[in-house]
């Protein structure tokens, strides 16, 4: 997400949100050597969250996320990343050209899907459709949850209320 129209800061999705590397030799091997191992055996990734660096959302406050499983683990067709959100956090409202799959872990939000708000806590599901305009706030935190979307390029407009006078 991004407080530039048109920027992904997370290039398909799961590009910034890189699993941390240790020194030569370390116990995580490279991305790439995950992806190759992956693909000639077939593989899979199993890691912990704690491996995976949390990135600031420019445009949001008090606003980070990780991804926990994209491309650079192999996986073709979604993207699971973790959100978190501190106190007086959110996002304002925005729209997305993929669809949003969340649930929520942990804390509180006030959430704007289309023209409807829901007050969001833990165990509770949403689905945003894709252009659909949302926004965040959080009402208690951390505000935490999982969020699936396709693994497709993506272009985020942070809605301008003034235009639509």
């Amino acid at each position: 997400l991004s407080a530039f129209a048109g920027e992904d800061p997370m290039g398909r999705h799961g590009q910034a949100g890189k699993t941390r590397r240790g020194s030569a030799g370390s116990e995580f091997p490279r991305a790439a050597d995950r992806v190759a191992a992956k693909k000639s055996t077939g593989v899979g990734v199993v890691k912990s969250a704690k491996q995976v660096e949390l990135s600031e959302v420019k445009a949001g406050k008090a606003t980070r996320f990780q991804v926990l499983v994209g491309p650079d683990d192999g996986a073709p067709n979604f993207v699971l990343r973790r959100f978190v959100m501190g106190q007086g956090g959110g996002m304002p409202k925005h729209t997305n050209e993929v669809e949003h799959e969340q649930y929520v872990l942990r804390g509180r939000a006030r959430i704007l899907v289309g023209d409807r708000t829901h007050e969001v806590g833990p165990d509770d599901s949403l689905y945003i459709p894709a252009g659909t305009p949302h926004s965040y706030d959080v009402i208690e935190a951390p505000f935490e949850f999982l969020c699936v979307v396709p693994n497709r390029p993506d272009q985020i407009r942070i809605a301008d209320d003034k235009a639509a006078c």
